[in-house]
């Protein structure tokens, strides 16, 4: 479902809602349903589930139940020394009610934009199909309140809950009934029992477990709605918007439980880009990276270069294993991190979990989006990266791909082009991989910057990468390394950024690629490279011999070519006084960046370019193509060979 509007949730509303919540914590009435009450008779007493049952001593009389005296109680039993309520109580008996409050709050607003307030005020004059209306209304209402509510407490206390909750979660018994019936029903009820195990001595041993018993009681709770959500009607105006609390990072999308206002930036190892070798292409990209995403403006919630065509929502990095992809990776959250600190904006590092496909159907689709969903925020800088990127992202009609990689695959495309997909310019995702061939042709057509990671290349590249290896024995043991250092080479000076894509991409003359090779000499010898016929011919050319090859790729050839046209510097007075450009509002940037641009351009040559751009991207393709095609014979040749051998042996 697309949410297509956002809603506020002001603080001073909640303040209104918030002696409500408390007066919940305070007590509540729920009389035990019968099935709840019969669970698990035949168990041994001290069976939790036995124990929930029991809670009114097996009378069906309605019990009081008082959250927040049973917090003193244990504050008692656990600190008894201690005269404040310890922290970890405190934290949460405040989550609960601010839990609590929102969840009244998105009620009310249920209430009003479903028209369930009005339905309630004419609630004695209903007909039989006004009821059926009301009473469907009100188990959604409710349904939803204890959705938000659980979300609410889960965002403000998982952070502090251990990483491990698998004892607790083994504890745990689950919820024995969950009513739906009305609001006040549905806070009653899942209060009463959260209220029941917190009082069991052997859930909460510790004042550390409350906040983990918490955490697992409220997931629970999420995922006994979601069980129910399919049988809810009147969703519309739960799935068509957003709700975001002000000044905090906290939004309800709908039912999605993405945590999408606490998705945290992932720790990274701090690499700066002189301590990668080689990798010229890459090094320069990333850079051009950074400070494209470092000019967006959060204010008009746009970035300059998208408008002058020079930012990469979707990238790639590919080349063989061991030349350095997971330290780019670092090296370039490394770099947005520290720009972003020092200019006071918020950056997240995002990186795709291993663990996203799921065995279950819909699992992984519903991860993909919990992982996706962030990336539309535009508060704050946000990097992406996939690596292995073949593992998620494989080519789907390769054999034995799951249905997992498939759900991953259309979750993607969907987030990167379509009604989905929204780029404000400060995001961007990219792909790392040692094996392009792999990935899905839907995937890398929606791939608008491509490098190559190819590691050390030159000696002095040799030499570097062994001079950091052993200078850091140089610095124990001075005169341990007892070797000739190189005439006429100062260490590290090849590892620093070009220039221009230019420096890197002089050398391009020709195809490599055979085929190729052959369809650009075919071109050359009917136009000149400079006719823009030119380009068409061997277009046409190359798509016979790859029939894949569609106006996509020539889309991505343009925007390549656009990338060349905005590759200059940012003046480094701009960094070192961020009030001169990154300070500046969006159309005072863009016109100096436009300003930047004319100049730069003067000193190119725009079919030059075009040509090295086309060279490059069809090199690749072919590259891909051919890897692929190589790797599937080999595997045919493979197995002709053990058929043969195993034939051989068993006629002896």
């Amino acid at each position: 479902m697309e949410h297509n509007s956002t809603f506020p949730i002001k603080q001073n509303e909640l303040d209104m809602l918030r002696d409500e919540a408390s007066g919940y914590l305070k007590s509540v009435q729920w009389e035990q349903g019968q099935r709840a009450k019969n669970k698990d008779k035949d168990a041994k007493d001290e069976s939790i589930l036995l124990y929930l049952s029991r809670a009114n001593n097996g009378s069906g009389a309605v019990e009081v139940t008082s959250v927040s005296k049973t917090i003193l109680a244990l504050k008692k039993r656990l600190l008894p020394d201690s005269i404040a309520i310890p922290v970890f109580l405190n934290q949460t008996l405040y989550a609960v009610q601010e839990g609590l409050t929102l969840g009244i709050w998105i009620k009310e607003s249920y209430y009003d934009s479903s028209g369930l307030s009005s339905l309630a005020e004419r609630k004695s004059a209903l007909d039989s199909n006004g009821k059926r209306e009301f009473e469907s209304k009100m188990q959604t209402a409710t349904a939803f309140q204890l959705f938000a509510t659980s979300y609410k407490v889960l965002s403000d206390l998982k952070a502090h809950a251990s990483d491990d909750l698998s004892v607790m979660k083994q504890k745990f018994a689950g919820i024995p009934e969950v009513s739906l019936l009305s609001p006040l029903k549905g806070i009653a009820c899942s209060l009463f029992y959260f209220d029941k195990y917190l009082g069991h001595p052997d859930i909460i041993k510790s004042d550390k477990d409350v906040i983990d018993f918490t955490v697992v009681y409220f997931e629970a709770l999420i995922d006994e709605i979601n069980l129910r959500k399919s049988s809810l009607e009147y969703t519309e105006t739960i799935t068509d918007r957003t709700y975001k609390l002000e000044k905090t990072e906290f939004a309800i999308s709908g039912w999605e439980n993405t945590f999408s206002g606490s998705a945290v930036s992932v720790e990274f190892n701090k690499i700066q880009f002189e301590q990668i070798v080689g990798n010229k292409d890459a090094k320069h990209f990333a850079r051009r990276l950074t400070e494209r995403m470092l000019s967006y403006d959060f204010e008009a919630q746009k970035n300059p270069f998208q408008e002058l065509g020079g930012f990469m929502p979707v990238f790639m990095g590919y080349g063989i294993p061991g030349t350095g992809k997971s330290m780019l990776i670092a090296a370039i959250a490394t770099r947005l991190k520290e720009h972003a600190d020092n200019l006071d904006i918020p950056f997240l590092f995002h990186p795709m979990p291993d663990t996203l496909i799921s065995t279950f159907q819909g699992g992984s689709a519903e991860k993909m989006v919990e992982w996706m969903k962030p990336m539309q925020d535009p508060t704050k800088l946000i990097f992406a990266p996939i690596d292995d990127a073949e593992n998620n992202l494989q080519e789907r009609t390769a054999q034995g791909v799951s249905a997992g990689v498939k759900e991953v695959i259309g979750v993607f495309l969907r987030y990167t082009e379509g009604a989905y997909a929204v780029n404000y310019g400060n995001s961007s995702v990219g792909l790392f991989t040692n094996l392009p061939e792999m990935l899905d042709k839907a995937v890398i057509s929606r791939v608008q910057g491509r490098f190559k990671i190819d590691g050390a290349r030159t000696e002095n590249d040799f030499i570097d990468q062994d001079y950091i290896w052993w200078k850091k024995f140089q610095k124990t043991m001075p005169d341990f390394v007892n070797m000739q250092d190189p005439s006429g080479y100062d260490y590290l000076n090849d590892q620093g950024f070009v220039k221009t894509m230019g420096d890197v991409l002089n050398s391009i003359e020709k195809p490599t690629e055979t085929r190729v090779l052959e369809a650009y000499e075919k071109a050359e010898k009917s136009h000149k490279i400079n006719e823009h016929a030119f380009f068409a011919s061997l277009y046409k050319e190359i798509q016979k011999i790859f029939p894949f090859f569609s106006s996509r790729d020539v889309r991505n050839i343009q925007s390549a070519i656009s990338l060349r046209l905005t590759d200059f510097d940012l003046e480094q007075d701009w960094f070192d006084n961020p009030e001169v450009y990154f300070k500046k509002d969006y159309e005072t940037k863009f016109n100096m960046l436009q300003e930047l641009m004319k100049s730069n351009m003067k000193g190119l040559d725009f079919s030059e370019i075009r040509r090295q751009e086309v060279v490059r991207y069809l090199d690749n393709v072919a590259t891909i193509a051919d890897t692929d095609f190589k790797r599937k014979v080999d595997a045919r040749i493979n197995q002709m060979n053990i058929d043969l051998k195993a034939r051989e042996q068993f006629g002896n």
